[in-house]
């Protein structure tokens, strides 16, 4: 007697194949009874709380926004007020061999560095100072350090 020649596995996979044959034209004829949906019943909306949702939303609770009151892109802050740059210390370290020093903030008691490049007056350890800052390379850096009499 010959074996036959169809094996579990071609078997499986003609099944597999049947199975999906028919789940496929199933589809195509729901598709077809259930005939063309018109654009109304595609439409989704977003309620209040961020919700698709297939109703409208109510038109009383429409709230009316002010264009001006839109904001586009970076934040355009105040201008800084001139007196606000220029801070107040006193020099806690001062290094005259390597012309380097630091400044301790009297309001935020902060140590800022500064250079002899950017001293007006010459300078000590322990002078109150006046200062304005910039970002340097590491942080901030004091410039136009002023001895306060």
């Amino acid at each position: 007697m010959a074996k036959s020649q169809e094996t579990y596995s071609k078997k499986e996979k003609e099944s597999k194949k049947l199975k999906k044959r028919q789940e496929k034209e199933e589809k195509k004829a729901e598709r077809k009874a259930g005939g063309k949906k018109s654009f109304e019943d595609m439409i989704a909306y977003v309620d209040e709380f961020g919700n698709l949702t297939d109703t409208p939303p109510d038109p009383k609770k429409k709230k009316e926004l002010n264009l001006e009151d839109i904001q586009l892109g970076a934040k355009i802050e105040a201008a800084i007020d001139p007196a606000d740059l220029i801070r107040r210390g006193n020099i806690s370290f001062f290094n005259e061999e390597k012309g380097y020093g630091f400044i301790r903030d009297e309001k935020s008691q902060e140590s800022v560095f500064f250079h002899v490049n950017g001293l007006s007056t010459p300078v000590k350890e322990k002078d109150k100072v006046t200062f304005e800052t910039e970002m340097g390379q590491k942080g901030l850096n004091a410039i136009k350090v002023t001895v306060v009499v």
